[in-house]
């Protein structure tokens, strides 16, 4: 058994009864309790030197304070903009086709050409095109005179016609009087006949008087003879009354014949009205085909500036078309891209759309050149991109699975940012739009 030392426990040094003298030294003079088995570990450098430097503990304070602050500024500057690297120059693709067939004699351009609106890109022969216009030309003055003469005849037709009413009128009229005076002629050889008759029955009645008396020897030869005379006058005399009745019943028959014709001419005049529509359906027609040969001529002379292809703005040409093609209407014979007018395209996530709005501001860095571009939003498109690819996702078929869709959206360029021209179609930018 391990020898047990009973060491006396020192007297409190706070008692006020021990002098100082007798207080007991130092700790590390003071034997270990028996029941602490290892000294206490020393403080840390960190504790230490809080312990020596009182304002430590403030200067730490501060730090951590200016770290918070710091990391909120951070995460609100983080929060003020959306980016993305999936973005790209992006444009109109202007092809240039032929509208008319015909053989290409001179192409004045070549590949990344750049020029200038209104410049003649591609001639095609202009032959054919040239007859063309100019008989338009030759039909165009043939319908003029045609439609001249028409609108000439409406008014000469129109007078005639009223001078046919007029003169048929008058005819009618005369007709009319014709008849009565025909009428009366046919009265008075009637009244001549009644009295020649009248006139001859008394001379026959007198010379068969006179014949009975000359038989009796009463009355001489010469008297019976003068009666014998008047009596043939006056049957004679018959006879021509007779004949001036029957002359004058045709006059009043010719008369009214004359009558009848009047009236049909009068009839045929009042048809004047349909005449002069005649006449001026003639002239319309002649005015319309005036129009349609001058909408013929301007065919023909649109086709003759087809034969010329001119730049529609000012752009980068691509080329398709050699000299001595044939070429067919619809063909595409070049494509020019206007690059004063490039956007940007940037397919932002969904998620990210959040707080973005048409007219936020935006910075587009280019991998090309590394310069940075001025740009606002503009708008957003109307589906994802995935909405628009040739084989659109069927989340209703199959196994579905959350993807973030990504939506394009288009960034065009402040004024003056493109001056030099350096951007092109499909170049690889990085859009960063500051939505807060």
């Amino acid at each position: 058994m391990a020898q047990r030392t009973e060491v006396e426990s020192p007297q409190n040094p706070t008692d006020p009864s021990v002098a100082p003298s007798e207080r007991p030294a130092a700790s590390s003079t003071r034997l270990p309790s028996e029941t602490h088995s290892a000294s206490e570990p020393p403080p840390s450098r960190g504790s230490r030197f809080i312990q020596s430097n009182p304002r430590a503990r403030f200067y730490l304070i501060a730090v951590v304070l200016v770290l918070v602050v710091a990391g909120i500024f951070a995460w609100r500057y983080f929060q003020s903009y959306e980016s993305t690297d999936d973005a790209q120059v992006d444009g109109h693709l202007m092809p240039l086709s032929a509208r008319i067939s015909g053989y290409v004699t001179k192409v004045n351009v070549d590949d990344n050409q750049y020029v200038a609106a209104g410049t003649v890109l591609v001639e095609i022969d202009p032959g054919d095109y040239q007859v063309a216009v100019d008989q338009a030309k030759a039909a165009l003055e043939d319908a003029r005179a045609t439609a001249q003469a028409s609108n000439l005849n409406v008014p000469i037709t129109n007078i005639n016609t009223s001078s046919q009413i007029s003169s048929s009128e008058a005819d009618i009229d005369n007709t009319k009087a014709g008849i009565a005076a025909a009428q009366q002629q046919y009265d008075a050889a009637q009244a001549q006949l009644a009295e020649a008759q009248a006139n001859n029955t008394k001379a026959q009645l007198d010379l068969g008087r006179y014949k009975q008396l000359v038989e009796k020897q009463e009355i001489s030869q010469q008297t019976y003879d003068q009666a014998d005379a008047a009596a043939k006058a006056d049957a004679a005399a018959v006879v021509a009354a007779r004949s001036s009745a029957a002359a004058a019943a045709q006059q009043v028959t010719q008369a009214r014949s004359r009558l009848v014709s009047a009236e049909a001419s009068l009839r045929a005049s009042h048809t004047a009205p349909r005449q002069v529509a005649t006449s001026e359906a003639r002239a319309l027609s002649a005015d319309a085909t005036v129009k349609q040969k001058q909408a013929l001529l301007d065919q023909a002379e649109l086709n003759l500036q087809y034969t010329k292809i001119v730049a529609p703005v000012n752009g980068v040409i691509t080329k398709n078309v050699e000299v001595g093609m044939n070429v067919q209407p619809g063909q595409q014979l070049l494509s020019i891209v206007p690059l004063e007018d490039v956007w940007v395209t940037a397919n932002f996530k969904e998620t990210q759309l959040k707080n973005m709005r048409p007219g936020q501001r935006a910075k587009i860095k280019v991998d090309a050149n590394g310069r940075t571009y001025n740009g606002h939003v503009d708008s957003f498109a109307n589906s994802s991109g995935a909405r628009l690819s040739l084989l659109p996702p069927e989340n209703a078929t199959g196994n579905y699975v959350k993807v973030v869709q990504r939506i394009p959206v288009k960034i065009v360029l402040e004024p003056g940012q493109n001056k030099d021209l350096l951007l092109r179609l499909g170049m690889s930018v990085e859009a960063t739009v500051y939505v807060k």
